[in-house]
């Protein structure tokens, strides 16, 4: 399976795609997504930052760094937030590799701790990521999963 991993302040001109792409898998308004877009293409801080994972010119996954992804912990930041991968395309290493080269990518930029939030078990840490504390989601009942990811 062939795909690339592109940084959206590499090509800008995916913001509107990525964006529709994102609200379509999350049901978070688009409007969301293109501000925090704008703000990682104004290049003032390292954080927002967005990636997709493209298979010839189709989006198959992505992923967002933002400050705090919805909890109550705004200390833990900055967040890595909306991952996901087209169910077609699971199990073929997309999502691991995008979590990896986000990683490297904000270790470059002098971010070397990042968070997740996950309902998920056992996933995250197939990358290095290590369960750290439970976090209250913004208007949750439940408690959800923090991961860290130290490099």
């Amino acid at each position: 399976m062939k795909y690339d991993i592109i940084r959206l302040i590499d090509q800008p001109e995916i913001k509107e795609r990525a964006a529709q792409w994102f609200h379509e898998k999350w049901g978070i308004p688009m409007d969301a997504y293109l501000e925090s877009m704008e703000d990682c293409l104004s290049k003032k801080s390292a954080v927002p930052q967005w990636y997709v994972t493209l298979e010839k010119e189709k989006i198959i996954g992505g992923l967002g760094v933002i400050e705090n992804d919805f909890h109550n912990r705004k200390d833990l930041t900055p967040n890595v937030c909306a991952v996901y991968t087209e169910e077609d395309k699971r199990c073929n290493g997309v999502a691991g590799s995008l979590l990896n080269y986000v990683c490297a990518d904000m270790k470059e930029k002098g971010i070397d701790t990042l968070y997740l939030v996950t309902d998920h078990t056992s996933f995250y840490e197939r990358y290095g990521w290590e369960f750290f504390c439970l976090v209250q989601g913004d208007g949750e009942p439940d408690m959800t999963r923090m991961y860290i990811h130290r490099t």
